[in-house]
């Protein structure tokens, strides 16, 4: 099962007892956070993970349906680390 931004806004919106339009402004805004802080050092957050920036290299693709190989550049993203706490109720 995977879940994309709207599926959480939702259970934020539910569990939150809020607006869909408020939950989504407050997800928007963590997300804002963790992208603006991660340009320079590691956020951490105490029970849940880390999430810490790193650049991908340049690589080459390939279109699996037409086999026409092109060039992918080399991109910022960003990795979480979940925490043991989190790690343990995954598992």
């Amino acid at each position: 099962m995977s879940l994309g931004k709207k599926d959480i806004i939702d259970n934020i919106s539910t569990k939150a007892h809020i607006s869909s339009i408020s939950s989504k402004s407050l997800f928007e805004y963590f997300l804002r956070h963790i992208i603006f802080n991660t340009d320079n050092k590691i956020v951490k957050i105490s029970r849940f993970g880390s999430f810490q920036k790193y650049t991908s290299p340049q690589r080459v693709g390939r279109n699996p349906k037409t086999k026409e190989r092109f060039l992918i550049t080399k991109r910022d993203k960003i990795k979480f680390t979940p925490s043991n706490n989190i790690r343990s109720i995954l598992n």
